[in-house]
C-alpha cells in the first residue's frame, strides 16, 4: 500500500501523486510498488530491503551520493491473540528522508502511522522533513509508554485471577509478558542510541526546535526503559512466586496420598496374611475376625496418629 499526503492549513490531507515537500507511507509494498520507489522515487534499494527486514535493528544510515538519509527505529505493536489475550512486540519503521519528501516504509501498519494519516497530531507539517521524523519519534515512545501501562494493568489481573485459581493459562500469559517486555526493552536501548547519534548532528542537521524535541523523545524513551526493567522484574518475581507455590501445592497433595496409602496398607497387610493357604493363629477361631478387625483399626489409627504428629497428614 502507497498514499501520499501533505501539510494543508495545518491538516495532513491526501493527495494523489508526488508532490514537493509530502509524505509518502509505504506498508508492505507489492512488487510493483518497490519498482516504482527504486526507479521513480530514486530510494537505495538497500534502504528499501533494511526497512522491510523484521530482524533490522534501529539504525542511521546515508546514501553514497548524500541526497538520502535512512533512519530505522523500533516501533511497537500490539495485536489480538484472542479474546483475553494480546500480543505485544516490535518491528522496524523505517523513515527516508530524501531531498523533496519524507518516505516511511514498513511491514504492517501501526498506531502512530494511523495517528499521523488521521491529522491527531498538533503541529505536523510535512514540508519540515527533520521534525516530521522527530514528532513521530516522539510519538512512538509515547506509544511505548501506553503499551507498558497495559502490560502492568494486565499482569495485575493475571496474579488476581492466579489467586483463587491456579491455571496455565494465566502462567503463560505471564510468560507472553514477559517475553514482551524483554522485546521492548532491547528496542528501546536500540532506540535511544539513535536518537542520541542523531542529537549530535552528524546525521541530519539539527535546529533549535529540533533539539528540543529530541530531548523530549529522550527523556521519554528512558523513562519506558526504567518502566520496562522494573515490570519486568515484577513479572518474573510473580511467575517464580507461583511457580513456587504450585510446586508446594504439588508436595503437600503428595504427601497426603502418600500417607493415605500407608493407612490403607496396614489393614490390607493383616488381612492378606489370613488369605493365604497357611495355618495362622485364630485362623480357625469365630472370633478371629472380630479380633483382626480390632487389630486393624488400632494399627491404623497408631499409624494416624503418628502421622499426624509429624505433620504429613
Amino acid at each position: 500500500m502507497l498514499k501520499f499526503y501533505k501539510s494543508v492549513n495545518g491538516k495532513i490531507c491526501q493527495i494523489d501523486s508526488l508532490e514537493s515537500g509530502c509524505w509518502v507511507n509505504v506498508i508492505a509494498p507489492d512488487e510493483t510498488e518497490l519498482e516504482y520507489l527504486k526507479n521513480v522515487l530514486n530510494i537505495d534499494e538497500m534502504f528499501l530491503n533494511s526497512a522491510l527486514d523484521e530482524e533490522e535493528s534501529s539504525r542511521t544510515e546515508i546514501s553514497d551520493d548524500g541526497q538520502q538519509t535512512l533512519v530505522i527505529v523500533d516501533a511497537p505493536y500490539a495485536e489480538r491473540q484472542s479474546e483475553n489475550t494480546l500480543l505485544y512486540f516490535t518491528m522496524p519503521l523505517g523513515v527516508v528522508i530524501a531531498k523533496d519528501f519524507v518516505l516511511t516504509i514498513s511491514l504492517k501498519e501501526n498506531t502512530v502511522i494511523k495517528e499521523l494519516e488521521d491529522s491527531r497530531v498538533k503541529n505536523l507539517n510535512t514540508q519540515y522533513k527533520t521534525q516530521f521524523l522527530f514528532i513521530m519519534l516522539y510519538r512512538i515512545a509515547i506509544r511505548f509508554l501506553q503499551y507498558l501501562k497495559q502490560i502492568d494493568k494486565i499482569e495485575s489481573l493475571l496474579e488476581a485471577q492466579l489467586k483463587s485459581s491456579m491455571k496455565n493459562k494465566e502462567l503463560l500469559q505471564l510468560l507472553e509478558l514477559e517475553k514482551s517486555l524483554v522485546y521492548f526493552s532491547t528496542s528501546l536501548k536500540s532506540n535511544q542510541a539513535t536518537i542520541e547519534k542523531i542529537m549530535r548532528g552528524r546525521v541530519l542537521k539539527l535546529y533549535e526546535d529540533d533539539e528540543d524535541i529530541l530531548s523530549d523523545v529522550l527523556i521519554e524513551i528512558r523513562q519506558a526503559i526504567e518502566m520496562a526493567s522494573i515490570y519486568s522484574g515484577i513479572v518474573t518475581s510473580t511467575m517464580n512466586s507461583y511457580a513456587s507455590i504450585i510446586s508446594n501445592n504439588l508436595n503437600i497433595a503428595m504427601k497426603f496420598l502418600t500417607s493415605i496409602t500407608i493407612l490403607l496398607a496396614i489393614p490390607t497387610l493383616i488381612s492378606s496374611f489370613y488369605g493365604m493357604n497357611v495355618p495362622l493363629p485364630m485362623g480357625n477361631k469365630s472370633y478371629g475376625l472380630i479380633v483382626l478387625v480390632i487389630i486393624s483399626v488400632i494399627s491404623t489409627l497408631g499409624s494416624y496418629l503418628i502421622l499426624k504428629k509429624k505433620d504429613l497428614l
